[in-house]
C-alpha cells in the first residue's frame, strides 16, 4: 500500500553510518511508496559499517549543496558512531537537520543518530532516546532522555539500536504519512 505516496523522505548520513540503520528504514519507506533519496556532505559513494566491520558502500543521491529541507516532506538520522560525529561537525548539516524542526516536518533518528539532534539544538523539552553513550549529551541539551524501543514526541522518532529497527521503521512512516506537525518547535 503506497501511503506515503508523493512524498520525498531525506536520509541524512556520511562515511561510518550503521548500514543497517540506514537500509531498513530506507527500504520500509520506499515500499511505502515514498521517494527516499541517500544524502551527504559529499558526492560519490558513502562506506556502512556493520558495527566495527566495514558493510558495503552505497550511492549518494544528492549532497546537502543541491538541496535543502524544503524540497524534502521528512528526515531520518542513521546512527553509527562516526557518522553522526562526522556531520555534526558540518555547518551545512547541522542546518539542514535544524531546517525541519523550522518547518515542523517529521524527524526521526536512530542509536547515535540523536548527537545531530544536540548539535542543531533542538531538544530541550523534548523526550527520546538513543544508544546509551549519548544519553548525557542528550540531557545536557536540554532532552528527556528515556530508555525505551521507540519514542515519539511531536513528529520526532528516536529509537537505542538496530535492535529496534521493526518498531522505529513502523513509526517512521506513520509519521511521515501525519505530516507537518504544528506543535513541533525549534
Amino acid at each position: 500500500m503506497a501511503v506515503l505516496s508523493g512524498k520525498k523522505v531525506a536520509f541524512l548520513a556520511t562515511d561510518g553510518f550503521e548500514q543497517v540503520e540506514l537500509t531498513e528504514p530506507l527500504k520500509k519507506v520506499r515500499e511505502a511508496g515514498a521517494e527516499a533519496h541517500i544524502v551527504s556532505i559529499k558526492s560519490g559513494k558513502i562506506q556502512g559499517m556493520n558495527h566495527d566491520d566495514k558493510g558495503d558502500t552505497f550511492d549518494v543521491d544528492k549532497t546537502l549543496d543541491e538541496i535543502s529541507a524544503d524540497d524534502y516532506n521528512g528526515l531520518v538520522l542513521p546512527g553509527g558512531v562516526l557518522n553522526p560525529d562526522t556531520l555534526r561537525m558540518n555547518e551545512k548539516g547541522v542546518n539542514f537537520v535544524r531546517d525541519f524542526f523550522v518547518q515542523h516536518k517529521p524527524v526521526s533518528a536512530i542509536c547515535h543518530g540523536p548527537w545531530m539532534l544536540v548539535e542543531a539544538d533542538v531538544l530541550n523539552g523534548r523526550t527520546v532516546t538513543s544508544f546509551p553513550s549519548i544519553k548525557t549529551d542528550i540531557i545536557n541539551a536540554g532532552g528527556h532522555w528515556v530508555d525505551e524501543e521507540v519514542v515519539v514526541d511531536q513528529g520526532l522518532t528516536t529509537s537505542r539500536n538496530p535492535d529496534d529497527l521493526p518498531a522505529f521503521c513502523n513509526k517512521v512512516v506513520e509519521e511521515l504519512r501525519e505530516g507537518k506537525h504544528a506543535a513541533q518547535t525549534p
